[in-house]
């Protein structure tokens, strides 16, 4: 059943938008108990599996034409594509990257603006064959004039002309998905036997959301699966051809906390959010700030270790047939 709902827009008249009730997207349980309101944004937690996720969710959600919106605001915003571009935005990621896979043939899903790529051929230009895959037309339009290599259509109805991967990426993606299962089962079956498959999302019982709660920015619309360590554990659990191999809690900005919590509950809006990513980029590559980025790495790394860290991360390898 689908709910429709009528908004005012500006001046320029009415709307329609589509809600549409999900249920679980790990057990596919349909009950549930609401876990916090946000506006027009609701949060329930399945009874069966523990996982909290959005219901309803508009359908542009789950269509992807809502990130062809967002795309000239927020993702191609001057902040966000300097802080996306800069050298110091996917250490980490790079780091986990190069740990499991070495060399092969990449698949960033849900690449938007191509950054990771850009940057993984920028270090590392002999060792890979890099592809990026998106629905967001405009933000794809930027990868591309940056030289990345890119698909324009859903993940799981692409077939990359028979050709399987030794790595895929997903990073800060899952969160966005109406069905991850279907995505991890897309994964398994385009990976190479002992291929390796990148997770990163955020955190939903990280020490900022335990702060924060309903304040903290990342608690968003667009956002429609709110993870835990237990919960992504469960959601691979569902894929057996995919096995976990490392897991964890990374990333940490404490000027997010100190800023939600002035806010008292007000959302941060797209140009807020892009001018902290730029403010805290440029921080990272000042050599000033040397002594403050040890002390927050040590804080990170101890956050972590407690999976109390902004996100977690997972790497899968897949499962050779026997």
């Amino acid at each position: 059943m689908q709910q429709v709902r009528t908004e005012a827009e500006g001046n320029t008249g009415a709307v329609e938008s589509q809600f549409i009730p999900r249920s679980c997207p790990v057990c596919a349980s349909d009950t549930h108990a609401e876990v916090l309101a946000k506006n027009d944004l609701r949060l329930v937690r399945c009874c069966s599996c523990a996982m909290v996720y959005a219901s309803p969710v508009e359908a542009a959600m789950v269509t992807g034409a809502f990130y062809d919106q967002l795309a000239a605001p927020f993702y191609l915003s001057p902040d966000k594509l300097e802080s996306d571009y800069a050298p110091v935005r996917f250490e980490r990621e790079l780091k986990l990257f190069r740990r499991f896979c070495s060399s092969g043939r990449v698949l960033d899903v849900g690449c938007s603006t191509g950054a990771f790529l850009a940057q993984l051929r920028r270090r590392f230009a002999m060792d890979y064959e890099a592809l990026g895959i998106d629905v967001a037309g405009p933000a794809l339009d930027y990868a591309e004039s940056q030289g990345v290599a890119a698909v324009r259509e859903s993940y799981l109805t692409a077939t990359f002309g028979g050709k399987p991967f030794d790595a895929i990426t997903f990073w800060a993606v899952l969160e966005h998905l109406a069905d991850p299962r279907a995505f991890l089962s897309q994964t398994a079956s385009i990976l190479k036997p002992g291929g390796s498959c990148f997770i990163l999302v955020p955190n939903f019982r990280s020490l900022a959301v335990r702060l924060l709660g309903a304040k903290y920015r990342y608690i968003l619309p667009q956002h429609v699966n709110y993870f835990t360590p237990a919960t992504l554990a469960r959601l691979v659990e569902k894929e057996p051809r995919l096995r976990v191999v490392c897991s964890g809690s990374s990333h940490f900005n404490p000027l997010v906390i100190l800023q939600d919590w002035k806010r008292r509950g007000k959302q941060a809006t797209d140009k807020e959010r892009a001018s902290l990513l730029k403010r805290t980029t440029r921080c990272k590559q000042n050599a000033a700030f040397k002594p403050v980025k040890m002390a927050l790495a040590a804080l990170e790394t101890a956050l972590g270790e407690l999976n109390l860290a902004d996100n977690i991360f997972m790497v899968l390898q897949c499962v050779p047939k026997k």
